[in-house]
């Protein structure tokens, strides 16, 4: 056993034993607050007693469906009107995703609509210092003429993109085509725990589909950090479900199990709560693998037949591999994996065996609201777990579902460096023998253009992304886009990274425009959404996607030719025309039979020509297909074998070009192949002897979209006093510094500092502060400037090894009493 396991533990400050008693037996029940979930009728009210916001007048009420694309969760949306004026944002019950129901952050739409002081009310140029947030309004014929002249005279490699549309969307295909036209290969992503899922299931199965969770079939979930009840996935749609686990039917058949450091809502109402060292989750996961193994608890017909890598194995060469029943069984045993965890042995095996003993188990990942990615190999972990008991593509399992039948667009001209070109010289180095499993890294972007005298881009676009607020280490990324030359921004709200652009191109909200959304996150069946234009644009907006179709017929030349159409709406067409062809999928929801629904028969399409389909589209905002069950296992996997990988061939071809360390510090190269644990955090010292760890709440906005200015109201004492935000902090460590419910301290770690009031927690892990994100805006409007502290500001986090993403978690820091 390495010496260094035992003290991962240990450096945290944990008595573990103490910990969990006191915690179990006493801060579930006495600091559980109530959860904000539903809020009442006057929520109208009070913002229609917000200054910038009309008063409607007496008229006749109508309702408009839509989707709502605030945040990956794809719900679905009807917005009452008064005549043409919007006064209410409530969930569709013809909507499968969510069935009814609708989040805190879509309920406040109409505060981002309605804000103009938030708001880019027309295109705008810069007049004062970068940053200053000074802009003089311009014509769109003098923005894009701008923009088309700076873009016709930049060279190969100076345009890049920062993309935070959601995965697959055609708004993200058409800012990449555009840049692909132009010879342009850094079009980068926002990161989040979707696409690390998405990596980990391509490695391990072949596929390049969605991965989702049948929550509301499943009877035990196993939850690594998940935030349930804080809006992971689809908020709705999940509260749904739990509804479903409680409901008097199943009332004490269903169990949840939440394993995280701090004792959030969902932790407090789960049925067991492992509070694990943060970042020891895989080795967690492969504890129980190991019991599950030992003890003969695996689905012994999905492991002989439909799997790879199980059992050690001799290759064709003669040479012979260690295979994931020997890893786990010598490397993770529940002694060992209590070290690492801070977990006793007794709750590793428990857990174990409850979970395979259940009938349909489910392991699920992605920490937070699911865009606080954890490591690839915590992603490959928990779909090894998932095999291990037969959860593939079963019922109450996870599902491994093809790409949506979307149709491609056509090839880029042929005088266009496309292929292989644009895959070299990345400026995130994604795709690169260094990272050859990514298609893109933001994190690397900013240590690219810090590294020279001269920043190697010219020109950044932005879109629906604030990365200079939600980046981790967001200070460093500020100081990359002071270097770039020329920023544009395509968003319609004035964030902090709008505030450092030179040219502003604002977008439509999402009430105003035409958008769509591919397989929701975290959604087990196959679905496409599709929004519309609820209400008339307020101001001199535009959609994004129209401006990108005429600014390439501006430029002209390959990105004219790569544009053939006229509209933003005839991509989206061209595209679902696939879904067409495909020849199935619905386009309506009766509200009854849910798809992924084990009884019922299932309607047919109702469709006979595409325009026909197009209509329904368009009116009912959706496309879908049942859960399908009945497909035959031996298909869906595309491996090397055929069949579900725990020893990945993928990686194995891949190790030739790469250098065996940068994968795997402590592991050989056969572990390197499969799901390991590998502690990649950085270490706390005695000028940092804290670890700081960012939290989400259902009721704070943490992403792009800020928090509409009513759900302030719902924010408690302890998480927000006037303009000071909360940090929770377990009383025994507040002892060790003397501190004190209320006291203000100051927080800094390597990369910065920031300040904070204290608020003691019995619920907190030992050794840690944990600090909500969603806080400390220096834009916008006064109804979020000012207001708290951004941990993003100090996250100082390393790269794992495997997919290059900036792990975020246990910040080494020190507190500072003021």
């Amino acid at each position: 056993m390495d010496s260094k396991d035992n003290k991962i533990a240990e450096r945290m400050g944990i008595n573990r034993r103490n910990f969990i008693k006191l915690v179990v037996g006493g801060a579930i029940g006495t600091t559980l607050s109530p959860l904000p979930w539903k809020i009442t009728d006057d929520i109208a009210i009070f913002t229609q007693n917000l200054p910038w916001v009309p008063v409607p007048p007496a008229g006749e009420y109508s309702y408009a469906g839509s989707l709502c694309t605030l945040c990956p969760g794809g719900c679905g949306i009807k917005v009452r009107k008064v005549d043409e004026r919007a006064v209410k944002i409530e969930g569709r019950t013809d909507y499968p995703v969510n069935p009814g129901g609708i989040c805190p952050l879509g309920m406040g739409g109409l505060q981002l609509l309605y804000n103009e002081n938030a708001r880019f009310t027309g295109p705008m140029k810069r007049t004062g210092e970068r940053g200053a947030g000074s802009f003089q309004s311009i014509s769109w014929d003098e923005a894009m003429n701008i923009l088309a002249d700076r873009i016709s005279g930049l060279k190969a490699g100076e345009l890049a993109a920062i993309d935070g549309n959601l995965k697959g969307s055609t708004m993200s295909v058409v800012i990449e085509r555009f840049l692909n036209s132009l010879g342009s290969s850094d079009y980068i992503k926002m990161q989040s725990s979707q696409e690390t899922m998405d990596i980990a299931a391509n490695l391990l199965t072949g596929t390049r589909g969605s991965v989702g969770y049948d929550l509301e079939n499943s009877d035990y979930i196993l939850s690594l950090g998940s935030g349930l009840l804080e809006g992971w996935g689809s908020p709705a749609r999940v509260i749904n479900a739990w509804s479903i686990w409680r409901s008097d039917e199943l009332k004490g058949r269903v169990k949840v199990v939440q394993i995280e450091p701090r004792a959030s809502n969902t932790a407090s109402r789960a049925d067991k709560w492992l509070p694990a060292v943060p970042g020891t989750e895989t080795a967690l996961v492969l504890g129980m693998a190991h019991v599950i193994i030992k003890e003969g608890l695996y689905n012994r017909d999905f492991i002989d037949n439909f799997s790879f890598g199980f059992y050690d194995f001799e290759t064709a060469y003669g040479s012979y591999r260690r295979g994931f029943k020997t890893l786990v069984l010598e490397d993770y045993s529940p002694e060992r994996v209590a070290d690492i965890t801070g977990l006793e042995e007794n709750e590793i095996e428990s857990t174990a065996r409850d979970f395979a003993s259940a009938s349909a188990p489910v392991a699920v990942c992605g920490r937070g609201k699911g865009a606080l990615y954890g490591s690839l190999y915590e992603s490959m972990a928990v779909l090894a777990l998932n095999a291990l008991v037969g959860g593939i593509n079963r019922a109450g399992g996870i599902f491994i579902n093809d790409p949506l039948p979307l149709a491609d667009l056509p090839d880029l001209p042929t005088n266009t460096s496309t292929g292989s070109d644009l895959k070299n010289g990345r400026i995130d180095m994604a795709g690169s023998r260094s990272y050859p499993f990514s298609q893109s890294l933001f994190n690397n972007l900013a240590d690219s253009i810090l590294e020279g005298n001269e920043s190697p881009i010219d020109m950044l676009l932005v879109f629906s992304a604030n990365p200079a607020f939600t980046a981790p280490n967001c200070g460093k990324l500020r100081k990359a886009l002071e270097k770039i030359p020329f920023i544009v921004s395509f968003s319609p709200l004035r964030d902090e990274t709008s505030m450092m652009a030179d040219l502003i191109l604002p977008d439509h909200i999402y009430l105003e425009k035409t958008d769509d959304m591919i397989c929701p996150s975290g959604l087990q069946y196959p679905l496409y959404g599709l929004s519309r234009p609820v209400v008339k644009p307020l101001y001199n907006t535009r959609n994004s996607g129209d401006v990108m179709i005429d600014l390439a017929g501006k430029i002209g030349g390959t990105a004219g030719d790569a544009f053939p159409w006229k509209n933003f709406e005839d991509v989206v067409k061209h595209r679902v025309k696939g879904l067409y062809d495909a020849g199935d999928g619905l386009t309506d929801f009766d509200g009854v039979t849910p798809p992924w629904g084990t009884a019922g028969s299932i309607a047919s399409p109702g469709y006979s020509s595409f325009d026909e389909m197009w209509e329904k589209l368009v009116k009912n905002g959706l496309w879908y297909r049942h859960l399908d069950r009945g497909r035959n296992i031996e298909t869906i996997f595309n491996t090397k074998s055929g069949k579900f990988e725990f020893f990945s061939s993928i990686i194995e071809s891949a190790l030739k070009d790469i250098d065996v360390k940068i994968l795997g510090k402590n592991a050989s190269n056969d572990d390197i192949c499969m799901p390991h644990f590998e502690d990649i955090s950085p270490e706390g010292n005695d000028s940092f002897p804290l670890m700081m760890y960012p939290c989400e709440l259902i009721n704070l906005a943490s992403g792009w979209i800020p928090n509409p200015p009513y759900l302030n109201k719902t924010l408690f004492d302890d998480q927000l006093k006037k303009d000071n935000s909360f940090v929770d902090i377990n009383p025994d460590t507040a002892a060790e510094y003397a501190l004190k419910q209320g006291d203000s301290i100051i927080i800094e770690s390597p990369a910065g500092r920031v300040q904070a009031l204290v608020n003691l927690f019995e619920g907190a892990m030992p050794g840690i502060v944990f600090m909500p994100l969603g806080f400390g805006h220096s834009a916008y409007d006064d109804f979020l400037r000012g207001k708290g502290a951004n941990p993003n500001e100090i996250i100082y986090g390393k790269i794992d090894p495997l997919s290059g993403q900036n792990i975020w978690w246990k910040t080494p820091v020190r507190v500072t009493k003021l």
